[in-house]
């Protein structure tokens, strides 16, 4: 969800603007991908490189984070969607981690839609924490080395019970994924629109799905397997 702080310059207003018209983006996000049969959608709220802006950034983004979960998780809860924090969550407060727990308590029997927020998250980050997980596994004798293959490592990631993305959208004209789900994005269609996040409407949304539906999709094998496939 990049370009908050750049719509909020270009109207001469101060970071943080931006970051509240981006929540109110994502609002109308979850509520319009629920709409779309998007059963699952994940966000990228905050990074683990996002500590290094400017201190008086990060301290009102945390204001705005708490004030949100309050509200946001009764709203989510009231439309059915689960929302699941992932990241290193031990870097924030206490506070917002009883914010957190209780959002994901209140919300986790709901089966509309899930809603994933990657919050101090990083893809390196998740990499490194499962292969130290498993390395535990293998030094107390729960793990023989040679069980070690994709799909237990992937049970050790911060998302193991989810299915890889389909169709990863990077917003605000940046053309990289900034540390964004690495691992489970392997095979995963990329977006790349010029939209700053806050002006990124449901219409957008909707080219975007339109442009995946029109690709073809082919895991390591030709177009002419592809088409030979039942179904």
């Amino acid at each position: 969800m990049d370009g908050n702080g750049r719509w909020a310059e270009k109207r001469n207003r101060p970071r943080t603007f931006g970051h509240q018209a981006g929540l109110k983006a994502l609002r109308k996000i979850v509520e319009h991908s629920g709409k779309r049969g998007v059963k699952e959608l994940t966000v990228f709220a905050f990074s683990s490189e996002n500590w290094n802006r400017p201190k008086n950034e990060v301290s009102r983004l945390m204001e705005l984070f708490m004030r949100a979960l309050d509200r946001e998780s009764k709203e989510l809860h009231e439309n059915g969607v689960r929302i699941r924090f992932i990241g290193n969550l031990t870097a924030f407060k206490p506070e917002m981690r009883r914010k957190m727990d209780h959002a994901m308590a209140l919300t986790a029997s709901n089966t509309r839609q899930s809603l994933n927020v990657a919050a101090n998250y990083g893809g390196r980050w998740d990499i490194v924490n499962a292969a130290r997980k498993i390395a535990s596994a293998v030094a107390s004798g729960h793990i023989d080395p040679q069980q070690i293959d994709e799909e237990l490592f992937t049970r050790h990631l911060a998302m193991a019970d989810s299915n890889d993305p389909d169709l990863l959208i990077r917003t605000g004209g940046e053309m990289r994924i900034s540390n964004f789900l690495l691992w489970q994005s392997a095979y995963t269609e990329l977006y790349f629109s010029e939209v700053l996040w806050p002006d990124f409407s449901p219409e957008v949304l909707d080219q975007a799905i339109s442009t995946f539906q029109s690709r073809e999709r082919r895991f390591g094998l030709t177009g002419e397997q592809i088409r030979r496939q039942p179904g």
